[in-house]
């Protein structure tokens, strides 16, 4: 019920920024919340942020918190990641992901979410 494509990667030096945007198109009257995972080489995808259907509540993974920011806007129905001071270690694919149902704090296990994007690449060099 929910379509969600994520764009806005590419490379980067450490230290720069990126932005990721997500399209989520719905067909239910149920809001949802939204999050983003990543997942590099050899490791399981990992959460990165999460944010509720009104916007008003975020989470952040620690790896993440003071650098990366999450953000949606439901009347463009889309949902950023302002990434900053991007390290090597953010190397990864992006996934964008949405639950339906869920309008307070947001879930930030990956088990939790119902529908993904089909991810975009970020690679920080260093």
């Amino acid at each position: 019920q929910v379509q969600v494509v994520e764009s806005g990667g590419g490379l980067v030096q450490a230290g720069g920024s990126l932005r990721l945007s997500c399209a989520a198109s719905a067909r239910t009257f149920s809001g949802y919340a939204m999050g983003w995972f990543r997942q590099a080489p050899q490791k399981e995808r990992e959460f990165v942020a999460a944010i509720s259907w009104s916007g008003g509540n975020t989470h952040y993974a620690d790896s993440v918190k003071g650098r990366f920011t999450i953000s949606r806007d439901n009347a463009k129905n889309t949902v950023h990641l302002q990434m900053t001071s991007l390290k090597p270690e953010d190397t990864a694919v992006y996934y964008c992901a949405a639950r339906l149902g869920v309008y307070g704090s947001p879930p930030f296990s990956r088990y939790e979410y119902d529908y993904w994007g089909q991810g975009t690449q970020v690679t920080v060099s260093s």
